[in-house]
């Protein structure tokens, strides 16, 4: 008899607590549905009733919704002026270079640089209005988009001009995708395919549905396009008129008036993947393993089976798809989507056949929120739109626009700049922490505190009506507009109590923000597109619930068998290398692309790519189950102590990859007169600013440290602080002067020279005299203005770029302040942190490994690594990269790049000691007790220099180094 053991009945019961989920899952009706069918409506926009309730809210500055008022009454003159590009008159800072023939153009082009500008002389016809089309090729560059800044006569016409977008234009690097070893799909490289584009200049935040209309007087004008990022190839430009797209309604009757007729039994599909291009490299294939009705399927192995999804969010963004339509005649279009990021508002999508769009209402498609995946036929009252297609190929593009949404986010940005405005003026008053039992009067101060409180009020309530409107309902993502629209009114009648309420104040117009940034992502994830006859019946959504309970059953088990974070082609040879990576999947897929496109094919050198967690590294080293190499590391001092390091410079050809990167990148390498890291990234400070702020208050950017303490006291008096690190600091301040860290081979520290000690002092009373803050939340702060002066790493500026739209153009950044040598030249050292790629001293196979490391460093693997993250990731992932020639390979403008490249001149290297860790911790140690106790600078530093010195000895003596 066979013996049941209590574990045998724990499986046993396991199971059949399984069949039975399954089996109620399969019976009981889903309280939610898994998807629905209907067609996606357009929603019938008014925004002149959101713009007369919130006329009395002026813009902020000169704003397109301005200039467009002025110019209301004005003509728009019909006909067509076209200015070729090689009939400009004058550059200004660029080569301009006049090209025939170049990529089947009919006339010359023109190749202009990603900096200086070039103008046109216009004979304009008559006085009206116009519209400026621009046809373009995006030249070879840093794969950014392309931006332009438009001049009428010298001057930039309104706010929105001072920034054209311009995309270029991405495809699939395969038409096939290509599986891993385990029959994964492989995410595929997006790699550009430029091609002629004409496009209308209009508004790059997607603000304003309609192109911008350009105001010019009969008679000459000048015209000018100043670059500001990636070169581009200019054909022509023109004065137009766009038409007019005619509604469906008219539209409809054009189709009976000419015949058309609907076709019968007809469903062509082309799935959402196989998308022929996009305008962004992040628009790539995705996996969805959702739902088993997405297309292709399978319950554990990753499919490429979607393209979109949250990387599809950004205004004017687009992908295009190919299809062969097999007869004439009419069809309806649909696809299934998901929309299930944004609540309370409708995504939106314009649609265009073959670059026209063919009637009004394909302008702005609808898509509204649900948690499953969708079908959706663009229509209206309930019936689907026709489209006509002839035989034969057409391109169908949907590109991501605001839609009604524009008007009300327009207004809503408008109100937060407003808002922030009269924060900063109340700040200026009664300090960011005012005395809630003081009168400071502000009403008399302020004369337009109560106008502006009840007028924001209004126009935030005025959105938010607005916004339930367009959703047909109550919108999930108008409650901060209430609360805030109901907080301003109640100040605005009860004044007096604005000081015990200044940080919920501000704490709703940084909501404010952040509703905005969310608000203007609208992403949509598609799985396949199709037309169809109107006879034929919609596909599925879904399989069914008895369908989704098989996957979800056969996932779970799967997942015992199936490992997602081994990243290995698993071909083992002699010469394979073993390969650790500390980040996340993204990027260790990336590397195995990278790896079996490049590195593979070129040296016959296979890698097993592992995923690891960054701690398990040293212990697994020292237990001698470590790889060959490891990447991403920072605390290589640590590895190359204990001999578990091989020493770099010992290989052929180490000074010429030396010479890839700035001295400056491997002072944390180097130990003992060996080197013991290649370096990957490095990153440093710079100074950022508010350049609003500090032409409305008449301050200089600070250059020099003296021009910071002139600044200081200045912003004060406004109630305004600096983000000053101590570290940064301290570090800067020390090495600007001539100062170091430590003595020579790090015996011991330095910092109790006569340089050292005068630094200290300087550095604390900054702190103690100045009373800077030294917690504080510098993105914030200085999004609200608060803190219109800060230093942080460089890479801060690609995260106020995405975090901060709503002060776009209004700030930048520039060099740390320096210190005015005896020569007058100014010295602006600062110290960089990098991290490394080391080769362990157990590797089996060190030449193959050299191999690698040279490989991983070079230019073009991490110009790739770093574009494709970007790509992967969006901007705010911008890799920092140490090799000089990939950092300016990168998607930075030609004015960004010209400071980081003059600042990395400066930048000097953290060096790694035994002990070192000491000097970190005590000189906080020492900062802190001046700065809470009021001690002597001096007497504080060097008791603490006794206490790092006596550590660094310890250490050294632990491993039989020189103390002496």
């Amino acid at each position: 008899m066979l013996k049941v053991t209590r574990k045998t009945k724990r499986w046993i019961g396991a199971l059949l607590a399984l069949v039975m989920l399954v089996i109620i899952v399969s019976i009981v009706p889903a309280s939610r549905s898994s998807g629905s069918d209907h067609v996606l409506g357009t929603v019938q926009a008014s925004p002149n009733r959101l713009e007369k309730k919130t006329a009395a809210s002026a813009s902020a500055g000169n704003r397109y919704e301005d200039y467009a008022a002025k110019y209301a009454d004005e003509p728009h003159p019909s006909g067509t002026q076209r200015i070729e590009g090689e009939s400009y008159a004058a550059s200004d800072g660029m080569k301009v270079s006049a090209m025939e023939d170049y990529e089947g153009a009919a006339t010359p082009v023109v190749a202009t640089e990603d900096s200086g500008a070039i103008h046109w002389d216009v004979d304009v016809p008559e006085d009206g209005l116009y519209h400026i089309g621009l046809r373009y090729f995006p030249m070879a560059g840093n794969t950014s988009p392309i931006e332009r800044e438009l001049l009428v006569d010298g001057k930039v016409p309104f706010e929105e001009a001072s920034r054209l977008v311009f995309s270029r234009v991405w495809r699939n690097e395969l038409n096939m995708l290509e599986q891993d070893a385990k029959q994964n799909d492989l995410r595929p490289r997006q790699v550009e395919s430029p091609q002629w584009q004409e496009r209308i200049l209009r508004d790059a935040e997607g603000y304003y549905r309609e192109p911008f209309s350009f105001y010019l007087s009969k008679g000459q004008h000048r015209i000018s396009l100043v670059s500001l990022r990636e070169p581009m190839i200019i054909d022509y430009l023109t004065l137009f008129q766009q038409e007019e797209i005619p509604a469906y309604a008219s539209m409809a009757q054009t189709y009976q008036e000419l015949g058309y007729e609907t076709t019968n039994g007809l469903f062509i599909k082309f799935q959402g993947e196989d998308a022929a291009f996009k305008s962004n490299p992040s628009l790539y294939p995705l996996n969805d393993r959702s739902s088993p009705g997405t297309e292709p399927y399978h319950v554990s192995k990753i499919r490429m089976n979607t393209i979109g999804g949250v990387n599809w969010k950004i205004p004017g963004q687009w992908i295009s798809w190919e299809v062969d339509i097999p007869k004439d005649g009419l069809y309806e279009f649909g696809l299934r989507y998901k929309q299930n990021t944004v609540r309370g508002v409708n995504v939106v999508r314009e649609l265009s056949i073959d670059g026209k769009i063919p009637f009004k209402q394909a302008e702005a498609i609808p898509f509204r929120y649900n948690g499953a995946w969708q079908i959706g036929t663009p229509g209206e009252d309930g019936k689907p739109f026709l489209f006509y297609l002839t035989k034969g190929k057409h391109q169908i593009k949907l590109e991501l626009t605001m839609g009604d949404l524009a008007e009300t986010i327009r207004m809503v940005r408008s109100s937060i700049q407003q808002l922030n405005s009269l924060y900063l003026k109340i700040i200026m008053i009664t300090s960011a922490s005012p005395d809630p039992l003081r009168d400071y009067e502000l009403e008399k101060k302020i004369p337009e505190l109560q106008k502006v409180f009840e007028a924001q009020s209004n126009l935030l309530t005025a959105a938010a009506d607005r916004m339930d409107e367009m959703v047909g309902g109550t919108s999930a993502s108008t409650t901060i507009l209430r609360t805030t629209s109901y907080q301003l009114k109640d100040l605005g009648s009860r004044t007096e109590t604005l000081t015990s309420r200044l940080k919920s104040f501000k704490d709703n117009v940084t909501a404010l923000g952040t509703w905005l940034l969310t608000v203007n992502q609208q992403p949509l994830e598609v799985d396949y597109l199709f037309f169809k006859s109107p006879d034929v019946s919609l596909p599925k959504v879904s399989t069914g619930m008895i369908g989704k309970s098989v996957h979800e059953v056969m996932s779970f088990a799967r997942s015992f068998s199936e490992d997602y974070s081994h990243i290995s082609n698993e071909k083992k040879d002699e010469k394979t290398v073993t390969v650790w990576i500390a980040a996340g999947r993204d990027q260790a897929q990336l590397l195995r692309s990278m790896i079996d496109n490049s590195f593979t094919p070129h040296t016959g050198i296979s890698v097993n790519l592992q995923l690891v967690n960054p701690a398990v590294v040293l212990p697994a080293t020292l237990a001698g189950k470590g790889p060959d190499i490891a990447l991403t590391q920072s605390d290589v001092i640590n590895f190359a102590m204990r001999n578990a390091l091989q020493d770099l410079s010992a290989f052929p050809e180490f000074d010429k990859v030396r010479d890839r990167f700035m001295g400056s990148a491997f002072a944390s390498f180097d130990y003992q007169d060996g080197v013991y890291a290649l370096p990957e990234t490095q990153s440093f400070p710079m100074l950022f600013y508010r350049k609003d702020i500090l032409e409305e208050l008449n301050l200089d950017v600070p250059q020099t440290w003296e021009d910071m303490y002139r600044i200081i006291p200045e912003l004060q008096k406004h109630n305004m602080d600096l983000a000053l690190p101590q570290n940064i600091v301290f570090e800067s301040m020390l090495y600007q002067n001539g100062g170091r860290f430590y003595q020579e081979d790090g015996i011991a520290t330095d910092l109790d020279s006569a340089i050292g000690i005068e630094t200290f002092r300087k550095w604390t009373e900054l702190y103690t005299n100045y009373k800077l803050p030294i917690e504080f939340d510098f993105i914030n702060r200085f999004r609200t203005g608060e803190m219109p002066i800060g230093i942080a790493d460089y890479t801060t500026f690609n995260f106020l770029t995405i975090f901060a739209p709503e002060i776009r153009g209004q700030w930048n950044f520039v060099a740390v302040p320096g210190t005015r040598a005896e020569d007058g030249t100014v010295r602006h050292d600062t110290m960089s942190t990098a991290t490394g790629t080391v080769m362990f001293k157990n590797a089996k196979n060190k030449e193959a490994s050299w191999a690698f490391m040279k490989w991983w460093t070079d230019t073009e693997a991490q110009v790739t690594f770093g574009r494709e993250m970007e790509a992967i990731l969006g901007e705010s992932a911008r890799y920092a990269a140490a090799n000089l020639e990939a950092l300016q390979q990168l998607p930075w403008s030609a004015k960004e790049l010209n400071q980081l490249v003059d600042e990395l001149e400066w930048v000097v290297g953290r060096p790694a000691v035994p002990g070192g860790y000491s000097l970190d911790r005590h000189i906080y140690n020492a900062f802190y007790e001046v700065y809470t106790e009021g001690s002597e600078p001096r007497e504080t530093l060097e008791n603490y220099v006794r206490t790092i010195n006596q550590e660094i000895t310890i250490k050294r003596e632990e491993f039989d180094l020189p103390t002496k």
